[in-house]
């Protein structure tokens, strides 16, 4: 049997009891690469690095110069590039684990996710803003010709991806990090879905102007969401989608809102 075949084959029923139930993962024998040494393990500080490459591709999109949606595609495109270069350099062939070929359901997933993930979010949004405030994202800002939201839509669906692998390659490491530790599978999850919630909702704290209560909660739990939809696929081509339709929607109303008052 070959690595790829390990990780896709049925899971033992001596693990059965280490999974959570059909609403949270398909029961469908698929499991979470490289966490538990299949395909095949990778030492400690290859997880550390591999999350140092997270922060690095990060800190390019962050900090590189640009000052249009144009010039932000070098940017949005190193993000997930620097990620991957770093996974792929320890994982080899076996860092498509975690990707898998989309099949029919699993657009209808990307839609229910996006759906939930924007109900979740607008709801602890309302709570959120009452008690705490909160701040637009100004990403959608300053688009005012076809090739610029042309540039924008596809430099963000680039950076979608980055942010998932931004999540869920150290959401994978701190699932090793606690399996190593001898805990069980289940809390080992739980405990790499909230930190890595956490990790995300940190990295959005300059994008709302340090507003710890909106990156946090609405962000945070918003990432919660979209991190569930890997947890029940394995495949992270599949929160990315969902990702991309929440947020394209987001970013197309707040277009077509600044439109209208401009054209008053």
């Amino acid at each position: 049997m070959s690595s790829t075949e390990a990780v896709d084959s049925p899971t033992p029923p001596a693990e059965n009891d280490q999974r959570y139930g059909k609403a949270i993962e398909r029961p469908d024998g698929r499991d979470f690469p490289f966490y538990n040494g299949v395909p095949f393990e990778l030492a400690t500080w290859k997880w550390i690095v591999v999350i140092l490459g997270c922060a690095a591709g990060f800190a390019v999109l962050i900090f590189y110069p640009a000052t249009s949606n144009v010039q932000a595609l070098v940017s949005r495109f190193l993000f997930p590039a620097v990620q991957l270069a770093v996974f792929i350099a320890f994982t080899r062939r076996q860092w498509s684990s975690i990707l898998r070929r989309i099949r029919p359901r699993d657009f209808g997933l990307m839609v229910v996710f996006a759906v939930l993930n924007f109900v979740v979010s607008f709801l602890v949004g309302i709570i959120v803003k009452a008690f705490f405030g909160a701040n637009a994202n100004p990403a959608a800002d300053g688009i005012h010709s076809a090739g610029e939201a042309f540039a924008f839509y596809l430099g963000t669906a680039v950076q979608i991806f980055g942010e998932e692998l931004f999540t869920i390659l150290p959401f994978l490491a701190v699932m090793a990090f606690c399996t190593k530790a001898g805990l069980s599978r289940k809390h080992a999850l739980l405990i790499a879905w909230f930190v890595t919630a956490a990790w995300f909702g940190a990295a959005h704290l300059p994008t709302y102007q340090w507003n710890f209560a909106q990156a946090f909660l609405i962000i945070g739990v918003a990432r919660l969401v979209l991190t569930l939809a890997y947890i029940r696929t394995k495949n992270i081509l599949v929160s990315t989608g969902a990702h991309i339709l929440n947020d394209w929607a987001i970013f197309t109303v707040a277009l077509l809102a600044a439109s209208a008052a401009a054209a008053r």
